[in-house]
């Protein structure tokens, strides 16, 4: 019940984290932040009840609940007539399998676990999320299903430039995940002691 509620609490605080269609001017410039929020996210329960738990298993079953729940919320807000797609929710299930692999590889070593399991999952989750981009509806179909009041100039969103390898969002996300989520994974083991 307590994995329940910790992770229901989690989900509420990612519900709007890869929510493209919402963010339609901003899709690819908000895409790295979205992918990171996401991971630490993630990460910092998952590895919470891994270590607690002490089961490989228990990240997938976190990233399950997250799902599930993510599910239900937003299926209530399709409901209701906005856009969305499914298959956008269950990025973190890959991500927390390989939390998952590597506590069970490591022989539940927490150091391995911090630093293998945070650079795979900071790794990863942005490559898995990339799905969520490339599934959302057609931005301009969107737009004209969903029209929004017209913003003042100085909030007009810049497009920025990413067509370039260099500029590369999932790149981005991926290094400043693999960074953070060694980060948030020691904090995950931290909350146990």
């Amino acid at each position: 019940l307590f994995i329940v509620v910790v992770a229901v609490n989690s989900t509420l605080l990612t519900i709007n984290a890869g929510d493209y269609i919402f963010y339609t001017d901003w899709a690819w410039a908000s895409y790295t932040v979205f992918s990171i929020s996401q991971t630490l996210m993630l990460i910092v329960g998952a590895t919470y009840y891994l270590t607690f738990t002490g089961v490989p298993g228990t990240a997938t079953y976190y990233a399950l609940i997250m799902t599930v729940y993510t599910w239900i919320a937003k299926a209530a807000w399709f409901s209701l007539g906005y856009p969305y797609d499914f298959i956008v929710t269950p990025v973190w299930l890959p991500s927390a399998m390989l939390l998952d692999l590597v506590y069970w590889a490591t022989k539940k070593n927490k150091h391995s676990l911090i630093l293998f399991g945070g650079v795979l999952v900071g790794m990863s989750l942005p490559l898995f999320n990339m799905v969520n981009l490339i599934t959302v509806a057609d931005p301009l179909e969107t737009a004209f299903k969903y029209p929004r009041p017209t913003l003042p100039p100085y909030m007009t969103p810049i497009e920025p430039q990413v067509g370039k390898f260099y500029n590369s969002p999932v790149a981005l996300g991926a290094g400043a995940g693999a960074v953070l989520g060694c980060t948030f994974a020691a904090l995950g083991c931290k909350l146990n002691t």
